[in-house]
């Protein structure tokens, strides 16, 4: 049966309408219209039998039909066989040249179109991944040979005379553990990946290395490759134990007018293989990475199968793997996958997996478009004076305060050339600043590459009826606003002076009533209620000096009709006082029970609650115990006024519990 070519047209449609529409925003100095579609490309790779000697007593499981088909035997009936097709099918003696020269080297050139590409490595655990992406010192995977590549690229079209300046820098990151973590920056830590507002996915903080020759990457390359995770399992010595992700950012800067900018990056992704635990006999931190490469592949294939189904909503942020391959897989990039398999016949398993991960992975349709924008040629700003910026009234108003101030006419000034000659745009003073500086400092460029005084800019004629269109709403819109003000001003002079009038009038009224003086009722006195036993004991001790009430005089003015100045009339007011010797010792005892009383004792002290008690504690045990009683101030946050009350109310209550309990 065949799984492979067989997938249906209707579900090809809706991938082709729905996926990566949502992320591709094109730049707008294009066309506008919609970039057309790219199929991601799958390449399969059948590594050779580990054991030599295993290839001649063992067949293999997969077999080639053709240079994109082959055919895996079913493991239970070997009559039948399952059929595939796939852009590319490598056999076991196939080299790493021809892996990279027939799927990975054509999609360099978008590079150089400010397009994205993106290499990924798929398979199970010691399927040949990491041989297939990086190789050996003998045999250059596709890493080396596609920066090699690339930057004999960039130095031919960056050369001097070519109309692009190029520049390459590179990233490399691995995800162990749903971590991103930096391999050119291992202290760095867990990073996040972000998203900006044209859809490109990005990872902020992540370290990015120039490099303008191979030996620049090789010295950037080779020390991080040895700060990735690996491990030792049953089926591989140096398990990759994360995904690693290797960035390439080609910038190119046009050297001419318009001055453009493209940006192209490049994906070379070494993906962790799936693993089955009971093969690989992974236990504790092994187990633990194993669930996690199991969870993000599974999270990828639901990826997969959301973009071919056309579903409103597809899982990338179920997992950081996923997330930033949000790009390579519906997105706008030009996508290589390379699944490698195993051809022993234990492999069977993983190997239909791998390769049924491969057919659903072809349906998925990307759409790649050119990264470009301008660079906007910055002029420098205008500084024009404040005459400069008034207008002809303001301006001649200002001429006459002037000439007044000094009595004599200025002489006139030399005629000024027609290059520097300002437009009428100077006068617009009603527009916006920044706008009037924009339009004043082109009105000068032009007039210095020679235009003869271009009145309102050498604009086409339309755009010249709408700005003068816009300067005439602009006045009557400020003239409409001026007369307004004005009749706001007179209605509030009339209201004012309607008042004046009216107040007259009550004051001519109220002349002919005889004088007399209003009195007011004489208000209650007040007084401080102490405790009777305090007060009856401080009165029969001898050496007693304190006062608890003193009465004091106030004056209070009085109103009366006529008089020009209030009447004066002594007011009877009582105040506490209490003895510098009993504020003293209660002001100790209490700083006492500060530092030493628990929350119990302290909210025996009045205005001191279960809260507050157990605040002051922590504020006691945090900065120390109190110098003084004022200290309270910091933890309450109370006022001065606040804490004069709060010491004289439990001043006098420690002194009659005192005089209480000695009694």
């Amino acid at each position: 049966m065949d799984a492979g070519p067989s997938a249906p047209l209707k579900r090809r449609q809706m991938a082709t309408t729905t996926s990566g529409a949502g992320r591709c925003h094109l730049s707008k100095i294009g066309t506008g219209r919609r970039p057309p579609p790219a199929r991601v490309r799958v390449a399969v790779r059948l590594r050779p039998f580990l054991d030599e000697t295993a290839g001649t007593s063992e067949p293999s499981c997969v077999r080639a039909i053709d240079s994109c088909s082959l055919e895996v035997a079913n493991w239970r009936n070997y009559q039948e066989t399952l059929k595939y097709q796939f852009d590319a099918f490598y056999g076991e003696r196939s080299s790493q040249q021809d892996i990279y020269a027939g799927s990975v080297q054509p999609i360099l050139r978008h590079l150089l179109e400010g397009q994205n590409a993106s290499v990924l490595a798929y398979g199970p655990t010691g399927a040949g991944k990491t041989h297939t992406m990086l190789g050996s010192p003998e045999q250059p995977g596709v890493i080396p040979r596609a920066l090699m590549d690339l930057l004999q690229l960039t130095r031919e079209e960056g050369a001097e005379g070519r109309p692009w300046a190029l520049s390459v820098t590179m990233s490399y990151l691995e995800i162990y553990q749903e971590k991103v973590l930096d391999l050119l920056d291992p202290a760095s830590g867990d990073l996040v990946i972000r998203e900006d507002c044209r859809g490109n996915i990005l990872i902020p903080g992540l370290t990015q290395k120039p490099i303008t020759s191979f030996t620049d990457f090789e010295r950037h390359f080779l020390p991080a490759s040895g700060n990735r995770t690996v491990g030792a399992t049953r089926l591989n010595q140096r398990s990759s134990r994360s995904h690693a992700v290797l960035l390439v950012k080609v910038d190119q800067r046009e050297r001419l007018a318009p001055f453009r900018q493209r940006e192209g990056k490049l994906y070379l992704i070494d993906l962790a293989g799936s693993e089955d635990n009971r093969r690989t006999g992974n236990r504790g931190l092994r187990l633990k990475e194993s669930g996690a490469i199991n969870a993000s592949l599974f999270v990828l294939g639901k990826v997969v199968d959301a973009l071919n189904q056309g579903l409103p909503r597809v899982p990338y942020r179920d997992s950081k793997l996923t997330r930033l391959l949000q790009d390579s897989l519906g997105g706008s990039a030009h996508s290589i996958l390379i699944a490698n398999i195993a051809p022993e016949r234990r492999f069977y398993l993983d190997t239909v997996s791998a390769l049924n991960f491969a057919a659903r992975s072809k349906e998925v349709v990307n759409r790649p478009f050119t990264n470009e924008s301008l660079q906007l040629h910055v002029l420098p700003p205008v500084k024009l004076s404040q005459k400069e910026l008034l207008g002809p009234s303001e301006a001649k108003r200002a001429r006459g305060s002037e000439e007044e101030e000094t009595g004599s006419p200025k002489p006139a000034a030399a005629p000024v050339p027609a290059s520097q000659r300002f437009s009428p745009l100077q006068k617009l003073s009603n527009m916006d600043p920044a706008m009037l500086e924009r339009l004043l400092s082109l009105d000068r460029m032009l007039g210095s590459q020679g235009s003869q005084g271009t009145p309102l800019l050498n604009t086409p004629k339309r755009e010249r009826m709408v700005l003068l269109k816009t300067v005439e709403e602009k006045d009557l819109e400020i003239e409409r606003l001026k007369m307004k003000q004005k009749e706001l001003e007179a209605k509030v002079l009339a209201q004012e002076a309607a008042e004046e009038e009216a107040k007259e009038n009550a004051v001519s009224l109220l002349r002919p009533l005889p004088c007399h003086t209003v009195t007011v009722a004489k208000p209650l006195k007040k007084a401080v209620v102490m405790p009777l036993q305090l007060i009856q004991e401080q009165a029969s001790s001898p050496h007693a000096e304190i006062h608890i009430l003193k009465k004091k005089g106030r004056k209070r003015k009085l109103k009366s009709l006529d008089a020009s100045e209030p009447e004066e009339k002594p007011q009877d007011c009582w105040e506490l006082e209490i003895s510098p010797e009993l504020l003293a010792q209660g002001r100790q005892k209490i700083l006492d029970l500060l530092n030493e009383g628990s929350a119990r004792d302290l909210r025996s002290l009045q205005r001191i609650g279960q809260k507050k008690a157990q605040l002051i504690v922590g504020w006691r045990q945090l900065h120390g115990p109190f110098g003084q009683v004022e200290d309270l101030e910091r933890v309450e946050g109370i006022s001065a006024k606040q804490m004069e009350s709060f010491l004289k109310a439990n001043i006098l209550g420690l002194a009659a519990g005192q005089r209480s309990g000695s009694s």
